[in-house]
């Protein structure tokens, strides 16, 4: 009985720490004209949370062409992408324009988020992502490398589990801005996604799937419990 007993509190513990959708935008609607929020903010399809455009414009547009995102929909309508352009003029604003999603992390913790990507020839070929703890400041996560032309780059992943700021967090944030070519620092200047076009602000950045994951903070009864596992463990082992 003793055995069933530990071996019931050991699979709660297991069961309390896994990872689950907090928040999700899916962008889908039975038009393109009638997904939630509208196209300068979509309201999450799971969960709660804020999507906005920084200087950009926004409507929605197939999430199933050239090859698709994730989205397990594939039809379109109801399956749309949130369409992004309105991008700054070459060789300006450097990381200002884009996107932002703003989820409250409080009551939880280990945060990762993903998200898929569809960029337009003429798109900025670099897309840098930054977090947020204080809703204000951003640091860097990574950049996105599209480096492709109407073509999906999905299950772009980041993932926080380390950064303890990012739990139990009201003001918990992350953006996707153009960025200009990394790899040619001294030029200022934003690369095309597709290397035979040139850059415009009038490209056209599609998202998808946005997707911010995470563990519930276990509740201090659980921790009790995972007291008694450890503590019967240990007596397992003087035995």
């Amino acid at each position: 009985m003793k055995k069933i007993a530990l071996i019931g509190v050991m699979s709660f513990a297991a069961v309390a720490a896994h990872a689950a959708i907090l928040t999700q935008w899916d962008f889908n609607g039975a038009s393109s004209t009638t997904v939630a929020g509208g196209g300068s903010s979509p309201t999450a399809s799971i969960g709660a949370g804020t999507a906005s455009l920084l200087g950009t414009t926004g409507s929605f547009s197939s999430g199933i062409a050239n090859g698709g995102s994730s989205d397990p929909v594939v039809t379109s309508p109801p399956n749309f992408g949130w369409q992004v352009t309105g991008y700054a003029a070459q060789s300006t604003e450097n990381g200002a324009r884009g996107v932002r999603f703003d989820v409250s992390t409080v009551g939880f913790q280990g945060i990762s988020f993903r998200f898929d990507v569809r960029k337009s020839n003429t798109s900025s070929r670099y897309q840098e992502v930054l977090y947020t703890l204080d809703g204000t400041n951003f640091i860097s996560a990574g950049i996105v490398d599209g480096n492709a032309g109407d073509t999906w780059f999905n299950g772009n992943s980041f993932d926080l589990s380390t950064v303890a700021g990012a739990n139990n967090n009201a003001n918990f944030g992350f953006k996707v801005v153009a960025i200009f070519d990394p790899t040619n620092p001294t030029a200022g200047v934003y690369a095309p996604s597709n290397s035979g076009s040139n850059y415009a602000g009038t490209g056209t950045t599609r998202f998808d799937m946005v997707t911010v994951n995470a563990e519930a903070v276990p509740e201090p009864a659980t921790m009790v419990v995972l007291g008694l596992v450890a503590a019967a463990a240990a007596r397992r082992k003087r035995k």
